[in-house]
């Protein structure tokens, strides 16, 4: 049964919507001390304990730690700290539109892959890929009727052809910079991960990346503010197998 929840955000953008949505306090004293710069919060909803970890700012840069090394640092330390029943990556991601992707559909992730860790040896090949099957979710797609896709992760914002084809033969709905490191974590401590992402960009589109993103990021976050409280009410008191 489903008594806990973690929810893994890259930014304070993304992340804040939904700490405000739900009342969420900043844990003090801290549930993960320094040096570690991820920051959580905790709180309730529809009888769920709710946790929410960010990954915190670069101390160098005064930017969002995005990527998948912070992404697996903070799921891995946030896992161990508040032990959840199911964790979520959550946050904006680039859509596909030749899987149906559009500004601001929020998508629930069926399998993660790595399209920028190519290690064209024996066994590392596929090791370098990290395909993984993200928890089952039929009757929660269905009830709040979302999308669903393979997510793919990488740590540039940008992509190469050689990306864009690893990506296309997979099949990925999505594009973003943490999910496949989170659910390496995860696997770790074999707790299921889902993945709900906002759509802030269309990858196989004719716009700059980058001028999409900034222009849809507080309109996706948005969107993730409505529909992660419908999740969260959904998953409370329920089996895994029921999802």
């Amino acid at each position: 049964m489903i008594k806990s929840v973690l929810l893994v955000f890259a930014m304070e953008a993304e992340a804040q919507p939904l700490i405000q949505a739900l009342g969420l306090k900043e844990d003090v004293p801290a549930k993960i001390v320094g040096p570690a710069p991820c920051v959580t919060f905790s709180g309730e909803h529809e009888g769920l304990a709710v946790h929410v970890v960010w990954n915190g700012k670069c101390k160098d840069h005064g930017v969002d730690n995005v990527g998948t090394v912070p992404a697996s640092l903070s799921t891995y330390l946030a896992v161990l700290a508040f032990k959840p029943d199911v964790v979520i990556s959550a946050g904006t991601c680039g859509g596909f539109k030749a899987q149906g992707a559009a500004i601001g559909d929020v998508f629930l992730g069926t399998a993660v892959i790595n399209h920028d860790r190519r290690i064209p040896l024996p066994a590392f090949d596929k090791y370098g890929l990290g395909h993984a099957a993200l928890l089952a979710t039929p009757h929660l797609q269905a009830a709040l009727g979302l999308k669903s896709g393979v997510v793919s992760s990488g740590n540039s914002l940008d992509y190469t052809d050689k990306c864009m084809e690893i990506m296309t033969s997979h099949g990925a709905a999505l594009k973003e910079m943490e999910a496949a490191a989170i659910a390496w974590a995860c696997a770790l401590y074999k707790v299921p991960l889902m993945c709900v992402k906002a759509v802030t960009d269309i990858v196989d589109g004719d716009r700059p990346t980058a001028e999409e993103f900034l222009e849809n990021l507080h309109s996706a976050a948005a969107a993730l503010q409505t529909t992660l409280p419908k999740v969260l009410a959904y998953l409370a008191g329920k089996e895994l197998a029921a999802l």
